[in-house]
């Protein structure tokens, strides 16, 4: 029986919206923002700082920034831990949190690498939430955000998050083999929430849980070390 739902999705498809749906619809614990607080809280920093290393790499210069303030003696003057907060000690503490969420059940996952941390666990149902460019446009100036600014920004982001799934988990973003379902939520969020809970109600009813998926293609895939 499926006891967590690992959602993936491309920015302003609706994958959160349609996550909390299912959370409310199971009676399962949401994780999404509460994952940005949770890996705060361990990193002792400021949610705004892992906000900002979410799903992206660290660019150039934030990487050579960060081995000059560690490795020297400005180190030692008075400077916030955020600016020591990196896309390396997310992904460290994101894995430490999804399993340990993983292992308690009962939770619906957004994004962090959730599919792919989660990925040998046969009690976990992965759906990836994409749409056409024009209704995630739409979607995004729907709740308010400038056109030009939506446009530019669905294409940054899902290029941020493909490019930090090639460097953390070795996969390529989608990893279509890697999920139970690769869902268009173009007709709606409840149209999309309704066909993730048929499927899974299907698969546990076939008895073709995720043991019937084999993922070679992610065996790479290694723990980051920091």
């Amino acid at each position: 029986m499926f006891k967590i739902i690992a959602v993936e999705r491309e920015y302003g498809a609706g994958g959160s919206l349609v996550a909390a749906e299912l959370a409310r619809r199971k009676g399962w614990q949401l994780l999404d923002q509460q994952l940005t607080c949770e890996i705060a809280k361990l990193a002792s920093v400021d949610e705004k700082a892992v906000a900002r290393h979410s799903e992206k790499c660290d660019p150039l210069m934030y990487r050579l920034a960060r081995v000059f303030w560690r490795g020297s003696h400005e180190r030692s003057l008075a400077v916030s831990d955020d600016k020591f907060f990196d896309t390396d000690e997310m992904v460290a503490l994101a894995y430490q949190i999804i399993e340990q969420k993983g292992k308690e059940g009962n939770c619906v996952i957004v994004g962090r690498g959730a599919p792919y941390i989660l990925r040998h666990r046969v009690d976990t149902f992965r759906v990836f939430v994409y749409g056409s460019r024009e209704e995630k446009i739409r979607r995004l100036v729907r709740l308010k955000m400038d056109p030009k600014e939506s446009e530019e920004t669905v294409d940054t982001i899902d290029a941020e998050r493909a490019a930090f799934v090639r460097k953390y988990f070795n996969a390529e973003w989608p990893s279509r083999h890697l999920y139970h379902m690769l869902l268009n939520s173009d007709p709606g969020i409840e149209y999309a929430t309704e066909t993730v809970l048929a499927t899974m109600d299907s698969l546990e009813q076939l008895g073709a849980r995720a043991t019937s998926i084999r993922h070679t293609a992610l065996d790479p895939i290694q723990r980051p070390s920091i």
